[in-house]
């Protein structure tokens, strides 16, 4: 059976960029475990469960998948998973994987082993793009350099902090995601006048954010080659 890890940020993960990805690949023949940073259960980015930020339908939807699916309750540890268990692994965005996931150590060495790995996949969206910029390959280069990728821009990043980098809830932003993978070597393009942008570049996906989180699981499932949902 076709297994798919789930790592999710503990300080904040966008709700849509994780629950359709979690339910869709749930209504395939994939098994999914999630994981977080230290094994607590994740947290969800307010905004992302506001009605007037995300629409009433998505908010109510989020809100009910994060509090009783029980594989987001208990997740494991990302430093207890074993890359070889898997067939893919899937890193939703938000703002706060800025702050864990993509400086977690554990999660750079799964993500670098499973784009080296041969039939093994990743899907990295939005902010967890940022991700990328920080994981080294085995011959200790930048895993993103010469890769083509889309992720959060900066154009919208630029809507949401202030001049002082600050985000809305008073956390300082540490970088600017398009700025570190560009700098990392990747080939940035975030489509910004497409409605959705999803990557396939070899066995690594990205996508740009919450509008393209069903198409870029959807490329995920082809790239398996699992049934699809209904």
């Amino acid at each position: 059976m076709t297994s798919v890890l789930f790592v999710v940020s503990e300080e904040g993960y966008w709700g849509e960029e994780c629950v359709d990805p979690l339910e869709t690949l749930s209504d395939t023949d994939a098994s999914v475990d999630v994981a977080t940073p230290s094994g607590n259960k994740p947290v969800v980015d307010d905004r992302s469960i506001d009605p007037e930020t995300v629409g009433e339908e998505t908010a109510e939807w989020v809100k009910e998948v994060h509090a009783n699916d029980q594989r987001l309750q208990s997740p494991k540890p990302i430093a207890e998973t074993d890359a070889d268990v898997y067939d893919a692994v899937v890193f939703p965005g938000g703002h706060g994987t800025e702050w864990d996931v993509n400086q977690d150590r554990h999660a750079r060495a799964l993500l670098r082993e499973m784009v080296e790995g041969g039939d093994q996949k990743a899907l990295v969206v939005c902010h967890a793009v940022g991700l990328l910029a920080f994981t080294r390959d085995s011959n200790g280069g930048f895993l993103v350099d010469g890769r083509d990728v889309t992720g959060f821009p900066n154009e919208w990043e630029e809507n949401i902090v202030d001049d002082h980098d600050l985000m809305p809830d008073g956390r300082k932003l540490p970088y600017w995601v398009e700025d570190e993978v560009k700098a990392a070597g990747g080939n940035w393009d975030a489509e910004l006048d497409a409605d959705a942008s999803v990557t396939v570049d070899g066995d690594l996906i990205t996508g740009r954010g919450p509008e393209s989180s069903h198409e870029s699981v959807m490329a995920l499932i082809e790239a398996l080659g699992v049934a699809s949902p209904a």
